[in-house]
């Protein structure tokens, strides 16, 4: 379970991306089995991950995020204001969010996922917001693909 801050960030960054015409799912596995905090899917099939850093410690302990790379079109980091911004990989994405809202401060760099592996996703992300919904409404139901 995230923490509180974490989990601001996360719905302020929900809330950006959907300005910007992205639907996102949080917590989303990836065919490895990693799981990236925040994945989002544009109009033109293009997907963006975004790895949620609530501290500086957060961020220092876990490095996983690069493993993200190979399944986005985008890569984002999302911090709180006040995060310790000179810490994180100037080359990357980023978004300072709260609870309310987000700005998007750099622009993450592209990349384009191959094709294979975007049918793949854009499959899994289908199926894991169907499947979220129809948990929604039946929660014995299963809540994720296999």
């Amino acid at each position: 379970m995230p923490s509180l801050v974490a989990a601001d960030i996360l719905r302020g960054t929900q809330r950006l991306l959907l300005d910007l015409g992205l639907t996102s799912l949080p917590e989303f596995t990836l065919a490895t089995g990693r799981r990236v905090d925040l994945m989002a899917l544009g109009p033109d099939g293009r997907f963006v991950a975004v790895e949620v850093k609530s501290s500086r410690a957060d961020f220092l302990s876990d490095q996983k995020w690069t493993d993200y790379l190979a399944y986005a079109d985008r890569f984002y980091f999302a911090v709180a204001p006040g995060f310790p911004l000179d810490i994180l990989p100037p080359a990357e994405g980023l978004i300072v969010a709260d609870r309310y809202a987000a700005s998007l401060l750099r622009p993450a760099c592209e990349r384009t996922v191959p094709a294979s592996r975007r049918r793949a996703l854009l499959l899994r992300f289908a199926r894991t917001a169907a499947l979220r919904l129809q948990g929604a409404a039946d929660p014995d139901a299963l809540s994720e693909p296999a």
